[in-house]
């Protein structure tokens, strides 16, 4: 086992631990699904930015550029993450917002950088959606950093897809 795959195990283990716990405070139902059939259910790209943490380039998702009322929904499971009222433009390159909605994400650190960063994942199905930083707009000084290929939007004149089991 190279050292790459030991830190993907190491994150399936402590996620197996955390969404059920997120589950007993009420916050969502875990998604208990295996990498296998998530691998076959998403494109290549998306699962390995959702199972992966892998990062998509700065700049090239559509996303970037959404500005319709809607929600941002995870890619995999469907669970509703971001109402488009919180999106604004961070100029970073990846959809940004300010705040998340309740219970839809847990967030952990990160050490792949070598300093620590907080990342943050879908609460549902364990899915990497990116990372939170303290410089974001009031009200509340946060930078939720998403991946593009991690979201999908749901424009607010359709309906929300049914969450995906």
């Amino acid at each position: 086992m190279d050292r790459r795959q030991f830190l993907v195990n190491a994150a399936g283990l402590w996620l197996a631990g955390t969404l059920p716990a997120l589950a007993k405070e009420g916050t969502v139902t875990p998604l208990m699904k295996p990498r296998s059939e998530w691998k076959t259910l998403l494109p290549p790209d998306r699962y390995a930015v959702l199972f992966e943490a892998a990062t998509e380039r700065a700049f090239s998702s559509p996303l970037n550029h959404e500005k319709r009322r809607g929600v941002f929904i995870c890619a995999a499971c469907f669970l509703p993450l971001f109402d488009s009222a919180q999106k604004f433009d961070s100029g970073t390159g990846w959809p940004s917002f300010w705040n998340v909605l309740p219970g839809a994400v847990g967030t952990g650190e990160d050490f792949r950088l070598l300093w620590p960063r907080t990342e943050y994942h879908c609460a549902r199905c364990g899915g990497h959606q990116g990372h939170v930083f303290n410089d974001g707009p009031a009200p509340t000084g946060l930078r939720y950093c998403n991946n593009g290929l991690a979201l999908k939007f749901i424009p607010e004149t359709e309906a929300l897809p049914p969450l995906r089991s």
